[in-house]
């Protein structure tokens, strides 16, 4: 039998070395928009170097109106940050907040809309990313439906 200390340490050893990204590694590929033009899209890339890199994009009319480069982040500890840069703005980060199986959300507080990000894998192959916070005093939330599609 193994004396509890060895026990402990070797159970703290693995947690430690636990994938940070094993809660969000669903969300890699490719997402078409549902409800919007075709050619709207979000896509994420495998974790990798302690990092997820996405990017979306949203057509009206054929044009982009709108486009986001987006990262999921690992610090020194494991612990996770979604990374904005929406319209290529400077980047705001969201800490995760929370995590279950099939939901990630983050937040910033002190960011003036949104002050959370939400995705949450309602099947394989769909999710829902949400924005949501207080903005001019009042509550608000915007729900994103994706259905997962081939990369190109």
């Amino acid at each position: 039998m193994k004396p509890l200390i060895a026990v402990l340490l070797s159970a703290a050893c693995a947690a430690a070395q636990a994938d940070p990204f094993a809660p969000v590694a669903w969300l890699a590929g490719c997402w078409s928009q549902q409800g919007r033009e075709a050619g709207s899209v979000e896509h994420w890339m495998a974790p990798a170097g302690g990092v997820m890199l996405g990017m979306a994009r949203m057509l009206k009319n054929g044009r982009v109106v709108e486009f986001e480069f987006m990262q999921i982040r690992a610090d020194a500890d494991g612990r996770l940050s979604f990374v904005a840069q929406p319209q290529g703005r400077p980047p705001t980060a969201f800490p995760l907040l929370r995590q279950a199986e099939a939901e990630a959300v983050f937040e910033n507080p002190a960011h003036d809309f949104p002050q959370r990000v939400l995705y949450r894998r309602e099947a394989a192959d769909r999710l829902v990313a949400r924005i949501e916070g207080r903005s001019n005093g009042q509550e608000r939330g915007i729900d994103f439906p994706m259905q997962r599609t081939a990369c190109p």
